[in-house]
């Protein structure tokens, strides 16, 4: 007799099935989704233009014009507006400001970097400037326009309660740093003049020098740079600059 069980064999229970239901997408559903927020924005914008426009004149096409033109001001203003540049890489908004007016100085023979650091260390100059009246090191500060900015005895500054003492010695050795590393490179001695420039609360001065550092209103960032005696020939401003693109490196490069 064999000792295999008489008993049938059960039939395999079929597999289940694996695979998920495709969920079928709407357009209504994309645009609630976060990324495409800006769409949405975009369509109100448009069909208000088409009903502010077409309604008044009774005709549809003066409203669709008008919906095609708000759509299309819409896309340049994002444009121009927005960066596809990550945000610890961007410039704040202060250093656009001062960026901006710097900008100008070009036409009078001003040369400008923009986020430099240093070899070994997490600090940097915001913006060097080199031009016909000197050398100079601007960090640009936006702070809580509802403290008030005071100093003491020449020697302190205050924002609110808070003393910008640390601020100031930071600007002092970033700007000291900058004309060692620029003189080494060059074979003379280059100073290096630090600021602050504030933007936000009022600053009951023009430019005042508190420990050894510049401290004015972002809009004078000109006016402090240019109302000087000329220092540097074109040749001497060259030289300094191109030797302050190499010993100081971007900050956020691009990769």
């Amino acid at each position: 007799m064999s000792d295999r069980s008489s008993e049938p064999k059960s039939r395999p229970s079929a597999p289940e099935a694996t695979y998920a239901p495709i969920e079928r997408v709407s357009l209504a559903g994309l645009l609630q989704q976060p990324k495409y927020r800006h769409l949405r924005v975009r369509a109100l914008i448009a069909a208000g233009a088409a009903l502010l426009v077409g309604i008044p004149m009774w005709s549809w096409r003066l409203g669709l014009v008008a919906a095609i033109i708000a759509a299309i001001g819409d896309t340049i203003y994002r444009a121009r507006t927005s960066s596809s540049v990550a945000p610890w890489r961007r410039a704040s908004a202060a250093e656009r400001r001062t960026e901006a007016q710097l900008k100008k100085l070009e036409r009078n023979g001003y040369l400008t970097l923009h986020a430099r650091g240093f070899p070994g260390s997490d600090a940097q100059i915001d913006h060097l400037v080199v031009g016909p009246t000197g050398v100079y090191a601007v960090d640009s500060e936006k702070w809580d326009k509802r403290l008030p900015v005071r100093v003491q005895s020449h020697r302190k500054l205050f924002h609110g309660p808070f003393n910008q003492k640390p601020r100031l010695d930071e600007a002092r050795w970033e700007a000291s740093q900058a004309g060692e590393l620029i003189g080494k490179a060059l074979g003379r001695e280059i100073t290096v003049v630090p600021s602050l420039a504030i933007y936000g609360p009022a600053i009951p001065w023009k430019i005042l020098n508190i420990r050894e550092v510049d401290v004015f209103d972002g809009s004078r960032v000109r006016k402090w740079i240019t109302n000087r005696e000329r220092s540097l020939t074109e040749e001497e401003i060259e030289q300094i600059f191109a030797a302050a693109e190499q010993v100081l490196p971007a900050r956020y490069p691009e990769s």
